[in-house]
């Protein structure tokens, strides 16, 4: 239904080929030379009307979509093509083409939304000969409801750590300091692992670190996170280290080396937790 014919705006030509190529990183020799051919999966390239489309395009089309966007379906993504050459392409081949809507799918439900998916054939044909048949996919739906966010994960606190978490509160990083050897130690513990003393007070952490190693999450999803986000260790200005997110940096620049400040972040109503903000103006070393 909804067939359109219709001329390629230009005949195949070589600076579309070496354009192409030079975009792809494409350096077969038989897309250059005296006697070159179009690279194949350039097939819809020479059928594309560019920003002043083609004439002559079925109204079908448009009260398809009209239909689909009146049902809710208003969000439209593409999904997949497929191709199939039937003959190598030269420089002057003339390009005429045939469109049209080959299905329109029972609902789907899709983890973006409910809607259908919509598959339009081309047949495309050089100088009058069958060159190949290129379909495109899209699915046309209404984008599913977000679901509430759900809370980030409780902090266990017991007796060991209780004095972290009271530090938390008042906007303090504590670091746990051994009575006996001196040695400073996080996460907290009981005991000292240097020494074995059970004695032990705390020193206020600067807030001054630099990034010491990273993963950036973006699989599985969970409720409360918003992927893709940094989980770091970072190595704080008094030698010890802790797990932390950064942010404040897109999660694909974030370096190792990177200077960080501490800062702490209302994640819900009941929860605030230290995290680190990336220092703006000051680069990191290489990963």
């Amino acid at each position: 239904m909804a067939a359109t014919s219709a001329a390629g705006k230009d005949p195949v030509n070589e600076p579309m080929i070496r354009h192409w190529c030079e975009a792809m990183g494409d350096t077969n020799p038989d897309y250059t030379g005296a006697s070159p051919i179009a690279p194949p999966t350039m097939l819809q390239a020479w059928t594309m009307g560019g920003l002043s489309g083609h004439d002559g395009r079925s109204p079908a089309y448009d009260e398809l979509f009209a239909l689909l966007d009146g049902a809710g379906y208003t969000s439209v993504v593409a999904t997949d093509c497929e191709q199939e050459y039937l003959r190598a392409l030269r420089p002057g081949d003339a390009i005429t083409f045939d469109a049209v809507i080959e299905s329109v799918s029972e609902r789907k439900t899709t983890k973006l939304g409910t809607g259908h998916f919509v598959t339009t054939r081309m047949d495309v044909r050089a100088d009058g000969e069958p060159a190949g048949t290129h379909r495109f996919r899209i699915l046309k739906y209404a984008p599913a409801r977000s679901k509430p966010r759900g809370k980030r994960p409780r902090p266990v606190i017991n007796r060991d750590n209780a004095g972290f978490w009271e530090g938390v509160a008042q906007h303090r990083l504590l670091i746990q300091r051994c009575g006996g050897c001196r040695v400073l130690r996080f996460p907290w513990l009981p005991g000292c692992n240097a020494c074995g003393s059970l004695e032990w007070d705390t020193i206020e952490a600067s807030g001054e670190g630099t990034v010491y190693s990273y993963v950036v999450m973006h699989h599985p999803p969970f409720p409360a996170f918003d992927p893709p986000y940094a989980v770091a260790l970072i190595d704080l200005a008094e030698g010890v280290r802790m797990v932390s997110n950064v942010v404040g940096v897109p999660s694909d620049k974030l370096r190792i080396g990177q200077p960080v400040r501490l800062e702490f972040r209302q994640v819900d109503a009941e929860l605030e937790l230290p995290v680190f903000r990336a220092v703006e103006g000051m680069a990191g070393g290489g990963v």
